[in-house]
């Protein structure tokens, strides 16, 4: 079923971290969302795996979310709004049991009123199903991307800063025939999850439209003790490439067992946005990794991306990881639609989120949030322009267009490329 007329996709959360900022009390009884109005302290529940196989990318995350909500929390005090974002963390543990039993925890024991977080599609999936719906709780995902999260029967309470794989796959099958052409013969594998079944099936999908072909196709267990027969499948034949959706951690298993065959070579290997993590050619060996290439959402051409940049550089002071510009805009979008609504009440700010984030309205960045946040609290259209790009909700919170980059691992190190290849859902 269709998931829901978009904006009902977040509630508050309340963080380990204890991260407070601005306001004080909260009133969730308001009338209709779309007014706009003082909310005062708004609970954000960020659920993000600091354990397993995606742990590389939820550290950052996390810091990533704190970082959104002192940016909104000092624009609310110098706006006169009152407004406090305050966060509790979990951990997911890119497992979709943990995931459930963490968003359990912040929901009826943390009392969040919408949810940053989980990242990865299996665990959204399953949170939603199981628990923040029911509940009434808002969610948005910053990395979950499997299309099936579209067409969750979720009432309107999920949605998305980072674009459906329904992109990613058709980009990723022009870019690999653009280097090897069109009509080759490749090779692919996936995890067996929600993202890598997903990503390899869109991928295969465009990739024979543009007249090429599959060969071999392997859907494997990434927990299984040994991955060497899977690898075996997956070096059959004479492809000329390799297509392989993994995380981090699971590749370190993989990726030895792929060297073991003899027929392989990162350098003939594609991916995506889950493999792209600066320690991987350390955690699982250069011979995994290097000449590896593959495809993200980026902000290259954001305008606030480079702002974000230097703000991250300023205040976190590490490397920067993916996703952490879609997790920022995840917690920012939260404030404004509070505002928005002049409610902490999860369903009211989740019917605001597209009012917030695209057409029609004054456009604004988080640079200009104070101003932002006076409109809103004013009742006048606004679109907010994020860190990791415009956004744009579409009526399933999925958002309406997106562009991707290119990657790959170089002498033992990511390098960045600086293409940008803009695409549309429509």
């Amino acid at each position: 079923m269709k998931r829901r007329r978009l904006a009902a996709a977040l509630a508050a959360v309340t963080v380990s971290t204890g991260l407070l900022v601005t306001g004080c009390g909260s009133d969730s009884s308001g009338d209709t969302g779309g007014s706009g109005g003082d909310v005062g302290t708004l609970k954000v529940g960020v659920l993000v795996p600091l354990t397993g196989d995606l742990s590389p990318f939820g550290g950052p995350n996390a810091k990533a979310a704190e970082l959104g909500a002192s940016q909104v929390n000092a624009a609310a005090t110098e706006a006169g709004v009152d407004l406090t974002l305050e966060l509790t963390t979990e951990d997911s543990k890119t497992d979709p049991q943990a995931a459930q039993e963490g968003a359990t925890k912040l929901v009826e024991s943390d009392g969040v009123n919408v949810m940053a977080g989980p990242m990865a599609s299996s665990e959204t999936i399953a949170v939603a199903e199981n628990v923040t719906v029911d509940a009434g709780v808002p969610v948005i995902t910053p990395s979950g991307t499997s299309p099936e999260i579209t067409a969750l029967d979720d009432n309107g309470l999920v949605a998305r800063t980072a674009p459906s794989d329904a992109l990613q796959g058709k980009v990723l099958a022009d870019v690999v025939g653009q280097r090897i052409g069109a009509d080759s013969v490749i090779n692919t594998a996936g995890r067996n999850d929600a993202y890598g079944n997903a990503l390899v099936e869109e991928f295969s999908k465009a990739w024979e439209a543009n007249g090429g072909t599959i060969g071999e196709s392997v859907s494997y267990n990434p927990e299984g003790s040994s991955l060497d027969s899977e690898a075996g499948q997956i070096v059959k034949g004479n492809p000329k490439a390799f297509m392989i959706i993994d995380f981090p951690d699971s590749w370190a298993k993989m990726g030895p067992a792929l060297v073991r065959t003899g027929k392989w070579s990162p350098a003939k290997t594609w991916t995506a946005d889950g493999l792209k993590s600066n320690d991987l050619p350390q955690t699982a060996g250069k011979k995994t990794t290097e000449g590896m290439q593959g495809t993200v959402p980026t902000s290259l051409d954001a305008p606030a991306g480079k702002a974000f940049d230097d703000l991250w550089n300023a205040e976190v002071g590490e490397a920067r990881q993916t996703y952490d510009a879609q997790m920022f805009d995840a917690v920012v979008l939260y404030g404004l639609a509070a505002v928005r609504a002049g409610s902490t009440d999860g369903a009211k700010i989740a019917a605001v989120l597209a009012e917030v984030s695209g057409a029609p309205g004054t456009k604004y960045t988080f640079e200009q949030l104070p101003d932002a946040l006076k409109a809103v609290k004013a009742g006048e259209d606004i679109d907010y322009e994020g860190a990791s790009g415009p956004i744009d909700l579409d009526q399933n919170g999925d958002p309406a267009a997106a562009s991707y980059g290119l990657w790959s691992y170089k002498n033992g190190a990511l390098v960045e490329g600086t293409e940008v290849i803009p695409v549309s859902a429509g």
